[in-house]
């Protein structure tokens, strides 16, 4: 369920590694947890965050939740068809329903994150 090409947070975004860009999203655990998502607010290009900084939003019918970059850089694209189409996060969560695309910093936020198998062990025991 969950790819392996992904490297994931204990915060349940993922990360997809392109060159010096990371391509960011939820986790399919976290939209389901979420429900169906209504609205998402994303940074616009040109932000600068450090690792794990708050950088928008994601409200669905059940809650309301922050989400976090889990590395430093700067946001170099945000997902626009979010805007009229935020349900892509439930639809596929772990493609076109990513959320931003970040110029990363550093190599240890990276080396940070956990494989597929690590956060499928996470899961289990209960985070």
């Amino acid at each position: 369920m969950y790819p392996d090409t992904l490297r994931y947070t204990k915060d349940h975004e993922w990360v997809r590694v392109e060159g010096d860009i990371c391509v960011i999203g939820i986790t399919h655990y976290a939209q389901d947890e979420l429900g169906e998502v209504v609205f998402v607010e994303v940074p616009e290009p040109g932000q600068e965050f450090d690792a794990h900084e708050e950088i928008g939003t994601i409200e669905s019918v059940k809650a309301v939740a922050e989400v976090f970059v889990p590395v430093a850089g700067e946001i170099v694209e945000a997902n626009e068809a979010l805007v009229d189409s935020p349900e892509l996060i439930n639809k596929d969560p772990h493609g076109e329903g990513w959320l931003v695309k970040v110029r990363f910093t550093s190599q240890d936020d990276l080396d940070a994150l956990m494989n597929a198998e690590a956060y499928g062990k996470f899961l289990e025991d209960g985070e």
